[in-house]
């Protein structure tokens, strides 16, 4: 079953490798087309400030099962990324990270990896804190054959919101 996935990352770092993660599954003939990211968007849309920020995400999750976290060096600590992954728990996404550091970017060259502690998400029913470090599976692209996996990765995630 197709889904539309969104994706969440560091966007100035990481776009290069997002970009072949999103290429990868765009190119899959049992896809649906997974979000895009266009660049003079996100600059124009960062001018006008934090709630058209919100705004924005909001409307990119819309219509989504799953969010895919793309783990690069300093994705844990960007507000906006933080944002998408405490959002995408409070709409019931199934959710995963994938580790993109070992991937090369436009120069060849690999990162060093992040990691996936992105704050509290909400509470659970018993009213313990939910991580996401703790509720929700990591691959990392290369080590796990991210370009051959990924559709089940996600499949995954969502059974396991019930979507």
């Amino acid at each position: 079953m197709a889904r539309r996935v969104f994706f969440s990352f560091h966007f100035e770092r990481d776009i290069w490798r997002a970009s072949q993660v999103r290429n990868s599954w765009v190119t899959k003939p049992d896809r649906e087309e997974a979000g895009f990211w266009d660049a003079a968007e996100w600059e124009k849309v960062k001018k006008e400030g934090d709630e058209a920020i919100k705004r924005w995400i909001n409307k990119q999750l819309d219509g989504t099962s799953v969010t895919v976290v793309l783990i690069g060096a300093e994705a844990s600590n960007r507000e906006w990324v933080k944002y998408e992954v405490k959002r995408s728990y409070e709409r019931g996404n199934g959710m995963l990270g994938i580790y993109i550091h070992n991937m090369k970017d436009q120069s060849g060259n690999k990162d060093k990896a992040g990691d996936s502690l992105f704050g509290e998400l909400g509470k659970d029913r018993s009213g313990d804190p939910v991580y996401f470090f703790q509720h929700y599976p990591t691959y990392d692209w290369i080590n796990d054959d991210g370009y051959n996996k990924l559709g089940e990765w996600v499949e995954k995630a969502a059974k396991k919101a019930g979507k």
